[in-house]
């Protein structure tokens, strides 16, 4: 899975969200001023492994990139995947570290 995946933003729901087949992958968030709480991975029985995984909160984190917004992670999951991609370590506001 090398392709570029087309996340939509569903701001009413504050979710990311991601399409396939009937299954909806879905990371949950929360606004405040500049920054982007990512609270909540959801994955679907059918997307759930680690490879989609990855690509998807890539596909999330290089949309709020292109925002020129900061993530603030609240999940684990999310937090352990910046702890492993320095290459996102910019996202972060000062101050705060993973």
């Amino acid at each position: 899975m090398n392709e570029e995946l087309a996340i939509q933003d569903n701001e009413f729901l504050r979710q990311f969200e991601y399409k396939k087949d009937g299954a909806l992958a879905k990371i949950e968030y929360s606004m405040q001023e500049r920054k982007v709480f990512l609270t909540k991975l959801v994955l679907p029985e059918s997307l759930d492994d680690k490879a989609f995984e990855e690509q998807f909160i890539t596909a999330v984190l290089k949309h709020i990139e292109g925002n020129r917004q900061h993530v603030v992670p609240t999940s684990p999951k999310i937090a352990g995947f910046l702890r492993r991609h320095k290459e996102f370590k910019e996202l972060l506001p000062v101050g705060v570290r993973i």
